[in-house]
């Protein structure tokens, strides 16, 4: 155990570490939707909501019952791609990019609370005239969901948590090195201007069970949605942020709900499942044994098959 003395010299240690091969790195530079343009489909559309243009994306069956799909820290639409193609015979879907991630950038105001992602959520669904719909988010867009439940109840037909946040630890575990860097002074600028290949790599290795899904197409996919401008300085002010736990309001949550998780989550323990599940009511949990944070990237036929089967029942 570090004494405080000896933790502030580790810090310097680290900074003046960094600033020696600063020289050896190159500064990526933000780029524009244009340079991003291969991120973008024939579905691809942008909304004007609260001072930002939201990708979206509306597919799948336009007769469907409707399923949301909000995806996870540094993370983008692209991450329930497996799931449009499984469920897009059957359901209507709409994902976006939240603000901070993927090609909709920067909030205006610099506002990454939950609170300010809810509103940003309601006031698309209001933008596209939608009315009630199930609704599904993984790790940080799993948070925002269940307290999305809780402030707009009448929207919700069912709610899908998978390895979702916003439960206070129980023992406290070492965060990922981008979160501690995010975290650093000093440090947290080089995350603005730098890019280096091997911390996609890393932290998608952490997120993913099986590392031979860890693809170059993927680390790469990361690495350019990550650059969209504003989006290190908004991944670096959203991870500063002081949380706010709502996790007492959970029983609250009357929409019949899906906990799915992945066992081998680096991130988040699997034990958070049975904590959701006892707090809200009309709760089910799937725990898969070999999967870790994404799965509904690292499976996912296997999960948007369960979570079919959970919306069919929950709508009879």
């Amino acid at each position: 155990m570090r004494s405080p003395r000896q933790r502030r010299w580790f810090v310097l240690a680290l900074t003046l570490s960094a600033l020696v091969v600063i020289g050896a790195l190159q500064i990526v530079p933000d780029r524009s939707r244009d340079e991003l343009i291969q991120w973008q489909d024939k579905h691809s559309q942008f909304a004007s909501v609260a001072g930002m243009q939201i990708h979206y994306r509306l597919e799948g069956n336009p007769d469907g019952p409707l399923l949301v799909l909000l995806h996870g820290t540094a993370a983008s639409l692209h991450t329930w791609d497996g799931w449009v193609d499984t469920l897009g015979d059957d359901f209507r879907l709409l994902r976006l990019d939240l603000p901070a991630f993927g090609l909709t950038g920067a909030h205006p105001k610099h506002d990454y609370s939950i609170a300010a992602y809810v509103e940003v959520l309601e006031q698309l669904v209001s933008t596209l005239g939608l009315g009630e719909f199930a609704l599904a988010g993984n790790s940080l867009g799993g948070n925002i969901a269940w307290r999305y439940a809780l402030d707009y109840p009448q929207r919700i037909r069912a709610l899908v948590l998978l390895n979702a946040s916003g439960l206070p630890s129980e023992t406290p575990s070492a965060p990922s090195l981008v979160f501690r860097l995010a975290n650093t002074p000093v440090l947290n600028r080089l995350l603005v201007y730098m890019a280096p290949r091997s911390i996609y790599e890393k932290s998608l290795l952490e997120v993913y069970a099986d590392d031979s899904k860890v693809t170059e197409a993927l680390i790469e996919r990361y690495r350019d949605l990550s650059l969209f401008e504003g989006n290190r300085e908004a991944f670096v002010a959203r991870i500063q942020l002081e949380r706010i736990d709502k996790s007492g309001r959970l029983g609250e949550i009357s929409a019949p709900t899906l906990i799915l998780w992945g066992a081998l989550d680096a991130w988040i323990p699997a034990t958070h499942a049975q904590r959701f599940n006892d707090a809200i009511a009309d709760s089910h949990v799937i725990v898969y044994p070999d999967l870790g944070h994404l799965p509904m990237e690292e499976a996912p036929s296997r999960s948007a098959s369960d979570v079919a089967a959970f919306l069919a029942a929950a709508d009879r």
